[in-house]
């Protein structure tokens, strides 16, 4: 299981998380794209994991409504995947959620995710629904998670 350090981080700090995000995901987005979404949003929080000094992946959300926080990307680098960070992220964005007095983080996933889907069902969320994802011409799997136990 790795250790990785969470820490929570701030718009100065966006050039290094879509660094990763692009090293992650495809097609490779822009700033801009990233600074456009967060136009307007309330609560944004930004999540940088370390592993040995070195960032290895992120997290990235805001608030969906004034009771659900939404976790709008996330992502590990491939060789720090399966020791744990993904899951640290993930449990680290709703400690930060429950302290901001959400009762729910939701998160989409494309279905062809696996490793992801797994996560979430394993930290306890549960499927609410699919929406088409016009973007990319696939489903979204939509996840919620009660936040008060």
């Amino acid at each position: 299981m790795a250790d990785a350090v969470i820490d929570v981080v701030g718009m100065e700090d966006l050039p290094q998380i879509v660094d990763l995000y692009n090293q992650i995901y495809r097609p490779a987005r822009p700033i801009e794209s990233f600074r456009r979404r967060f136009v307007g949003r309330y609560n944004v929080l930004s999540l940088l994991a370390k592993m040995d000094e070195k960032p290895v992946g992120f997290f990235m959300g805001f608030e969906l409504k004034p009771e659900v926080f939404f976790a709008w990307f996330y992502g590990v680098l491939p060789d720090a995947r399966r020791l744990g960070v993904g899951s640290q992220l993930m449990e680290a964005a709703q400690g930060w959620a429950t302290q901001h007095a959400y009762e729910a983080i939701r998160l989409e996933c494309h279905n062809q995710h696996r490793p992801m889907l797994h996560l979430a069902i394993d930290l306890g969320y549960d499927v609410i629904g699919i929406r088409w994802d016009q973007e990319r011409g696939d489903n979204l799997v939509i996840f919620e998670k009660s936040l008060s136990s």
